[in-house]
């Protein structure tokens, strides 16, 4: 948490509820909005409260395990793509209503 700071703005997502959003701050660089939480989620989504998750594209690298994870495309959903993973993917323009 030392390197989080509450970012503007916020979102919604149907099935969990509001969003809200965090700047990852090292010595030299601002990350902006590179991370949500879910302060308040849906009853049924209750035990993912105050959770943070982190966009892979927004920081220099994201790992399972040992595998380096590729980043969902799009600049909306903070996927994480490993070699177990099987698309289709939303994230790519044409893909926003499935």
């Amino acid at each position: 948490m030392d390197f989080l700071r509450p970012s503007g703005g916020h979102s919604f997502c149907e099935w969990k509820g509001p969003a809200s959003y965090y700047d990852l701050v090292a010595p030299d660089r601002v990350s902006e909005r590179a991370a949500w939480t879910y302060e308040h989620p849906n009853p049924r989504y209750a035990e993912i409260a105050n959770a943070i998750a982190f966009y892979p594209g927004r920081v220099d690298a994201a790992y399972v395990d040992d595998e380096r994870v590729q980043a969902q495309a799009g600049d909306f959903y903070g996927g994480w793509i490993t070699r177990e993973i099987i698309g289709p993917f939303k994230g790519l323009r044409g893909t926003e209503g499935w």
